[in-house]
């Protein structure tokens, strides 16, 4: 990507296409400079521009009495009352870390934390949804161990703690890790703040890191291509982190908007400096003059490298020009540099100068608002060979216990403690229940209330049906935060997808989404920020579709909450919904038959919302002693993970017309596993009787130190947990 070539060669070089580069010759009515060229490319990516996800994307509800912001700004905010308001967003950083894990990971924490307090939100958690390869492969291990190394890097250095996340390994994975990230924020209502000018004069300062030739290509090149033999040569694309400079921009941009000293504040992600003024420029409908001349650098560059370099930890604030100098006194007191380099100006233009002559003289609206794609779509032929697997002639082993055994080993199954005890997940003391459980849950000091926060998708049933795996993935974070006692509110996301070019991967996405919009529409669910991530694949073979959901729930009195684990001798274990015999996309059928076949489970929206609204109640009225989602791996898994939490066993008596394996590994979905003493089973049947159609079965009771099913499974609590807590780092090993 040299300047130096003529533009007519050197749009190619920066992910343009010959249409694209007509398109910007018609919007400025000439030739574009290389500055300029660099620009657009950055801007009209599919990373910055969302090109082909944005007409799909409004299917997806955005309202509801408590959003106080919508997709459209760094982070999507909802009120929970008391003059407080939650701020959070997912991103991935996919692309980078596969390329260079650690920094990949760790400036993916940094974007997504910037993403927040930006907002004017101070951060207060993060999740790590991630997906990786094979683990039998060595290039699995080597990036599953940076990447958890940079989250914990970046993370533990912010004070931030990692309360929740998911973890899969699947081999469409091995050359496409998918690594998300969330982070969470709360605020006083009175500090929200946009990424937008608003006047002319207004000054616009840059402060803090230098900028360098790291990330060159970022948003343009790595996160808007898929890879192939030239993947490790892209390596110079990925950018560099710095979390105690970080830690400082937290603290100068929240005092500078406790002083209301801004008019708008934006992060230099994705995009750099040509991002920051084009957006914030376009959002006020002023424009910006510029001078590169002024931007604090690390060595010498060109204006074309200024303006696509994307150098971590850079704020950009937009103040009136009287309180500039107060803004750059607070920036200095925490050891920040701070530079005016413009002022917003009349009309729309972004004018950029370089030793006094302009270099850059374009629309900042052309940058901001890119082309809009209408893609082909087209439906796999690959759905026909696997929904018409006829799972029913499936033979189930004879050795239930060591099918439940192998299970629990597995590495989808097994437990996740040698990441999480990576991550400082305690700091700030809000974490009152811990990574492991169904949802994380944190207080809201000052107040009475809690958080709930959970990520959620599961690639497999996306690839067995993106509609149905979507819908999952949506009502499965939904019960992960009803189990834990909180009303679900909102959620993010992040899309992560291959080739948006072929049809049958635009038309993957289409219906991913479709789904995802019933879903959030039936439980009442706006999607207020998100993330779409393409060009997933290598070599021509994508990833699955694989949309992940992060869901924020309330606690309106954080005392109520509820953990997964058996309370106490003699208390009732409940199933709430139904099991029907659906082992399509289960572990079950991947981890012994080896199958990816089948339909995954169906879900039925009224049924599934009626089942939420009973675990809801009873919880609220408080004597739910436990609840546990019912999802990957069935029954057996659910019981045995709520028996390991608090050492109880249990005993079941159970009565079904399916195969004992369907009816422990069916991934049915709607169900909850609560418990409850005997005295209370009439008043939760009497809440589910007011939901038409929610099934109300007692399985048996909490004792003992052992899980017991019929004659189907016997199982010690102490070895089998064992098994289950050193699994991944005997296969790591």
């Amino acid at each position: 990507m040299e300047a130096a070539k003529p533009v007519s060669e050197l749009y190619a070089d920066l992910g343009l296409t010959s249409s694209e580069f007509e398109d910007i010759k018609r919007v400025l009515g000439r030739e574009p400079s290389a500055v300029e060229l660099g620009m657009f490319s950055l801007m009209w990516s599919e990373h910055c521009s969302y090109k082909s996800s944005k007409e799909a994307l409004k299917m997806l509800p955005t309202q509801g009495p408590w959003v106080l912001q919508g997709p459209g700004e760094n982070a999507g905010i909802i009120d929970i009352g008391d003059g407080l308001a939650v701020a959070f967003k997912m991103e991935s950083h996919n692309h980078p870390s596969a390329v260079e894990p650690y920094q990949g990971a760790a400036t993916g924490i940094g974007g997504i934390v910037r993403d927040i307090f930006t907002m004017g939100a101070r951060p207060i958690a993060c999740l790590d949804p991630l997906r990786f390869g094979s683990l039998d492969k060595q290039r699995t291990r080597f990036l599953l161990g940076g990447v958890v190394a940079g989250i914990a890097g970046y993370g533990n250095c912010l004070g931030i703690p990692t309360v929740a996340g998911d973890l899969y390994f699947d081999a469409c994975y091995d050359e496409n890790p998918l690594i998300n990230v969330m982070c969470v924020g709360i605020m006083p209502v009175r500090r929200i703040i946009k990424g937008a000018a608003a006047t002319p004069g207004e000054a616009v300062i840059l402060f803090r890191n230098r900028t360098g030739r790291d990330g060159i290509g970022g948003a343009s090149v790595l996160a808007s291509q898929e890879f192939d033999e030239t993947s490790e040569a892209k390596r110079p694309s990925v950018q560099v982190g710095d979390p105690f400079t970080e830690k400082l921009l937290i603290e100068a941009s929240l005092e500078m908007l406790d002083a209301g000293l801004l008019v708008g504040l934006s992060d230099l992600g994705a995009a750099g400096i040509s991002c920051a003024l084009s957006e914030t420029a376009a959002k006020g409908g002023v424009g910006m003059a510029v001078h590169a001349d002024r931007v604090p650098l690390r060595e010498d560059m060109e204006p074309f490298e200024i303006m696509i370099s994307e150098s971590q930890e850079r704020m950009l604030a937009v103040c009136e020009p009287a309180k500039a100098a107060a803004v750059i006194e607070i920036c200095e007191r925490w050891g920040l540099k701070a530079t005016q380099i413009g002022e917003v100006i009349p009309g729309d233009k972004l004018e950029i100068y370089w030793k006094g002559e302009k270099v850059v003289d374009v629309p900042a609206s052309s940058l901001a608002d890119g082309p809009v794609y209408s893609r082909e779509s087209a439906r796999p032929q690959y759905l026909d060979r696997v929904a018409a697997a006829d799972l029913s002639t499936v033979e189930h082993p004879s050795d239930l216990n060591d099918v439940l055994m192998r299970l629990v080993a597995s590495p989808n199954l097994c437990s996740r403690h040698w990441v999480w005890e990576q991550y400082d997940h305690m700091v700030q003391l809000n974490t009152v229940v811990y990574p492991g459980s169904d949802a994380a849950v944190l207080r809201v000091k000052g107040t009475g209330k809690g958080l709930a926060l959970s990520v959620d998708g599961n690639g497999r049933y996306c690839y067995l049906d993106p509609y149905t795996g979507a819908q999952i993935a949506v009502v499965e974070a939904a019960r992960n935060v009803i189990a834990s006692g909180a009303v679900p509110a909102a959620i993010t996301n992040c899309l992560n997808f291959g080739n948006p070019e072929r049809p049958d991967i635009f038309w993957q996405f289409i219906r991913a989404v479709e789904g995802m919009s019933d879903a959030c529409r039936a439980l009442d669910l706006p999607v207020v920020s998100g993330n779409v991530s393409f060009y997933n694949e290598s070599f021509g073979e994508a990833i699955h579709p694989t949309p992940v959901i992060g869901m924020v729930g309330v606690l309106p009195d954080i005392e109520k909450r509820v953990g997964i684990g058996f309370q106490s001798q003699d208390d009732l274990i409940v199933l709430l919904g139904e099991t029907l015999p659906e082992l399509g996309g289960s572990e079950y059928l991947k981890v012994i038959h080896g199958l990816t076949e089948g339909r995954p489970p169906g879900v039925d929206l009224a049924k599934e919302r009626a089942v939420q609204a009973v675990c809801r109640e009873a919880i609220e009225q408080g004597f739910i002693l436990s609840a546990h989602d019912c999802s990957e791996g069935g029954l057996a898994v659910t019981l045995i993970d709520s028996c390991w939490a608090t050492g109880l066993g249990a005993t079941l008596r159970v009565e079904t017309d399916l195969a004992p394996a369907e009816w422990m590994f069916s991934e049915s979905q709607s169900r909850f596993v609560v418990t409850l003493k005997k005295m209370d089973l009439p008043r939760l049947q009497e809440i589910a009787r007011a939901q038409v159609g929610v099934p109300v079965e007692v399985l048996g009771w909490v004792g003992g130190k052992h899980l017991v099913i019929n004659d189907w499974i016997a199982m010690h609590l102490e070895k089998s947990r064992e098994a289950w807590r050193t699994a991944l780092e005997n296969i790591l090993a």
